[in-house]
């Protein structure tokens, strides 16, 4: 296929060269100065998009992605497959496969899960929002950056299914953190609490795939210094887009909202900026109830 892609960041430039790498014809373009082995680089978005069989799009939030598909809709041909793969709020991936729908162009709200090794691995996982004909025209593409894709239903449900994963993966990374700090204070060994608990009621994926604690567990962020895989930033990001939906479809989210409230404190009061989600227990560590 011959492929615009834009936003050729951390996620985006290697989703890009996958691409290339699987023999397909890529054309990206960036905002800042890049080189993605095997895409040719454009020089605007909308010169990227122009006669392409699917443009995909990486962007880091709603206004942006507003923006840009105000830009490369108008040069899109009719039929062709407007995959966005950002994480960005639920009325803005609705906006904007409105503006697609308008021009004929198939809409898609695809974002991942995987991070930056499932980009470079081409591991991803794809939540997809659109129509079947979107979906299966893309469906080569996704098996190419990624392991797998769901269709989750009509545009704008991409995004709703990864900020209610994500609402969810933030409330028991808090959880299992706020456990081993009382664990802690009670005397009760790490290793004896993640044997209990991995097997037990409480298993998790944040206990047992990604513990927060150094050296329990297989290897995780916190046995790097609490080096991202997924930063507290971005944590906070998903959690304020999960409060943004629950306003918008007025549902009552208590514990989204406790947990955005707390990496709100961690990231821009705490230090917690820069670090990974899971450092949130060296921050219960240092606190008593009062």
């Amino acid at each position: 296929m011959n492929i615009g892609f834009i936003g050729l960041g951390n996620m985006g430039g290697p989703m890009a060269a996958n691409l290339a790498r699987a023999g397909h014809v890529v054309t990206g373009f960036d905002t800042a100065s890049v080189s993605i082995e095997g895409v040719s680089l454009a020089g605007s978005a909308a010169e990227a998009a122009k006669d392409q069989d699917v443009v995909i799009t990486m962007l880091p939030n709603g206004n942006i992605l507003r923006s840009v598909a105000e830009e490369i809709v108008p040069a899109m041909r009719a039929g062709s497959v407007f995959v966005d793969c950002s994480t960005v709020d639920v009325d803005s991936a609705r906006a904007v496969a409105e503006t697609a729908d308008k021009a004929d162009v198939l809409p898609m709200d695809a974002p991942v899960s995987g991070g930056v090794g499932g980009a470079q691995g081409g591991t991803l996982t794809f939540m997809v929002g659109g129509s079947d004909a979107a979906f299966n025209k893309a469906a080569p593409l996704f098996e190419i950056m990624g392991q797998k894709a769901v269709h989750c239903g009509p545009s704008g449900n991409g995004q709703a299914a990864k900020i209610c994963n994500n609402m969810i993966l933030g409330v028991t990374m808090i959880a299992t953190c706020e456990s081993f700090a009382l664990a802690d204070k009670l005397g009760l060994d790490r290793q004896a609490m993640f044997d209990v608990v991995s097997t037990s009621s409480g298993y998790s994926w944040s206990m047992n795939a990604y513990c927060p604690a150094p050296g329990i567990g297989p290897t995780s962020p916190a046995d790097n210094d609490y080096t991202p895989g997924f930063a507290a930033d971005l944590m906070l990001k998903d959690l304020r887009l999960s409060q943004q939906a629950a306003e918008s479809a007025d549902a009552d989210t208590p514990l989204g909202k406790a947990a955005m409230d707390l990496y709100t404190s961690f990231v821009e009061s705490e230090g917690g900026s820069g670090q990974d989600f899971s450092a949130m227990l060296p921050r219960f560590e240092k606190r008593s109830r009062g």
